[in-house]
């Protein structure tokens, strides 16, 4: 895959229309492997979703990007993995430069009126979210769902996300109704595991 190809496909936001639930599924993918897809499949049933963005990121702030395949690498195995048309692969935030979580999230709502949106990560990332840049924004921009990862089911309770925004935690019963709700709104939703990880696939572990 080349950087033509990426330009003219990935660089830009899915078409959306107004009305639509969308989830938010962001990550560097690096790589992306079956765990990210049970996630992605959950999210899409459990939340009543009409289309799902797998957003590659360029980077992760967080992490070392010394090991950090191509975005047009992550961009083909992403696309190779996910076989659900509802599924949107895209690397829009290499086009605009941004490179934390709330600014994308502040752009995607500036650039879609009208449309819902849901904040999708694994629950292994609620425990490192009070790190993030302007957290607090991010909760405050969208509702949230939490899906489950092994050995995090326990461990997402006493984060500091859970503690701080306990008032603004939705019951997984209403989960289909998420993304209409008012931010800050949140849930956890169990679900089936996998264990596989980007690391240890990385590390020949996977």
């Amino acid at each position: 895959m080349h950087g033509q190809s990426v330009q003219s496909a990935y660089l830009r936001m899915p078409h959306v229309e107004k009305g639509m639930q969308v989830g938010l599924f962001g990550g560097s993918f690096n790589p992306p492997h079956a765990g990210h897809v049970l996630v992605a499949e959950i999210a899409l049933r459990r939340l009543a979703l009409d289309q799902l963005w797998w957003m590659v990121t360029p980077g992760n702030p967080l992490k070392s990007t010394r090991e950090l395949a191509s975005l047009e690498e992550r961009i083909a195995r992403s696309e190779a993995i996910t076989r659900n048309p509802r599924i949107k692969v895209t690397a829009f935030e290499a086009a605009h430069h941004v490179r934390y979580t709330a600014d994308t999230l502040a752009l995607v709502r500036a650039r879609n009126p009208g449309v819902d949106f849901v904040w999708i990560m694994g629950a292994d990332s609620l425990r490192d979210f009070h790190r993030w840049e302007r957290w607090r924004d991010i909760m405050m921009t969208f509702p949230i769902a939490v899906i489950d990862r092994p050995g995090a089911t326990l461990s997402f309770l006493s984060s500091v996300v859970a503690r701080s925004f306990d008032y603004a935690r939705v019951d997984e019963m209403n989960a289909p109704r998420l993304a209409r709700m008012k931010a800050p709104a949140w849930t956890f939703i169990h679900g089936p595991r996998s264990t596989l990880s980007s690391t240890a696939i990385r590390n020949g572990r996977g």
